[in-house]
């Protein structure tokens, strides 16, 4: 029997769901709400509002929908998984109030604490000159973190005592981010390599999947502002069979067993964004859905059927015994429109879409496009995430800096360097082996 899927969610992250759902053997018919320029040669669009939750449970009641996957963060907070759960509608994607575990950033601190979870210190404030205190004494670097949802921005890294009094004022007193900065985190710098686990989580069962790594500046060498994520690549060069095992047995299983303890229901993905310290990994950041862009180089390399995996966890059933992968890698590069992200701009023509699409191993998905007037054009901050397959770093790399060379819209911005540490490291082991 086929199941008819609904994804609600209008980004890159939906469009590589999108794309992985239509490849499995169980699918009927393939909706999403609201979907993109990308997305709608994929799925049927459906022009609602993805946080509108009368009109998407309407929309998902008169189409019989079999499965719904819920992509962003905001309307997981909202409880839009809880209007699907209280209709007996399978749902993927975490309730309300497991969904705080992004929602709030000191709720999921506490969460780490109680759970033993490795991560950094931190204090949290709802005052200005408390915060202010703690950050001078504890001297920068530190991180300023805004505590409820601010787009993947409200993440502050201060290197000197004058950026974290400005952060905080941004906060507090400017309000640059509403009611999510009402409640502030000052935490302590974390030094290392940055890398990212998802694991799929059925109330106390997990099923984790291969690691990723995310770039969150707008420019090359981490400088700039934080933005929502400008690439990814995957899987990760250091994170080697040990340290996997370790993060999932010291970070994704007790925070599981936690949410658990405290009666709380997870049926979704638990993102861990962990820095690799010279101590070992420790967790900046939860999130309650796939990461975006780690999802864009995820599903090209994923061999299993995501929607066998989804529709488990969403009917409380068995997951699968582990995740298969093709061979190699894939490497991810964000095109983010000009202004981001401070703005963005809305409306500039984008040409060379397919032509990067031809090249062997290439994907790219949509993020902020629409068709205006016949022609694709630019809808948002971040336009579209050009991936690539490859046996090597080296040689993803190239097909998906190879692909870019081939897009072009008015003020296009994106890193050169997205993979750049994973294929040195890469050519150093192989120089190694050669001197063997």
């Amino acid at each position: 029997m086929s199941i008819d899927v609904l994804v609600v969610g209008g980004g890159g992250r939906e469009h590589a769901l999108v794309d992985g759902i239509s490849r499995s053997p169980l699918l009927g018919r393939l909706f999403c709400a609201p979907g993109n320029a990308g997305i709608g040669e994929v799925a049927e669009q459906v022009p609602l509002d993805g946080e509108d939750a009368a009109e998407i449970v309407a929309f998902a009641e008169s189409k019989r929908i079999g499965l719904v996957v819920v992509g962003p963060e905001a309307p997981l907070v909202a409880g839009l998984a809880d209007e699907f759960a209280w209709r007996d509608i399978p749902v993927f994607g975490p309730l309300r109030e497991a969904a705080l575990i992004e929602g709030s950033k000191a709720f999921a601190k506490d969460i780490m604490h109680a759970a033993g979870v490795p991560t950094g210190r931190a204090e949290v404030f709802d005052a200005l000159e408390p915060a202010l205190m703690f950050a001078r004494e504890m001297g920068a670097p530190l991180v300023v973190k805004a505590d409820g949802l601010a787009a993947g921005k409200g993440v502050m890294i201060c290197t000197t005592e004058a950026e974290a009094e400005a952060a905080l004022r941004a906060c507090f007193v400017e309000r640059h981010f509403g009611a999510a900065g009402d409640t502030v985190l000052v935490e302590e710098f974390l030094e290392g390599e940055e890398a990212s686990l998802l694991a799929i989580v059925c109330d106390n069962k997990v099923l984790p999947l291969t690691p990723a790594q995310d770039y969150k500046r707008i420019f090359d060498d981490d400088r700039g502002p934080n933005t929502g994520g400008m690439g990814s690549y995957s899987p990760v060069p250091s994170v080697d069979d040990e340290l996997y095992a370790d993060i999932v047995r010291t970070v994704v299983r007790p925070t599981v067993a936690e949410l658990n303890h405290r009666g709380i229901s997870y049926r979704g993905v638990l993102y861990c964004g962990m820095i690799l310290t010279s101590e070992g990994p420790k967790v900046l950041e939860f999130n309650c859905r796939f990461g975006d862009p780690e999802t864009q180089v995820l599903i090209p390399r994923l061999k299993s059927d995501l929607l066998e995996m989804l529709l488990a966890a969403a009917r409380g059933g068995e997951l699968p015994a582990r995740v298969e992968w093709h061979p190699g890698v894939c490497v991810g590069v964000v095109m983010a429109s000009r202004g981001y992200p401070e703005s963005s701009s809305r409306g500039d023509v984008i040409t060379g879409v397919d032509a990067a699409g031809a090249i062997p191993g290439v994907r790219v998905y949509h993020a902020g496009t629409a068709v205006s007037d016949g022609m694709l054009a630019t809808a948002g901050g971040r336009v579209l995430a050009v991936t690539a397959v490859g046996p090597t770093f080296a040689e993803a790399r190239k097909r998906a800096y190879e692909g870019i060379d081939h897009i072009s819209f008015a003020g296009a911005q994106y890193r050169r360097d997205i993979g750049l540490r994973a294929e040195v490291a890469e050519a150093r082991t192989q120089l190694g082996q050669g001197r063997d």
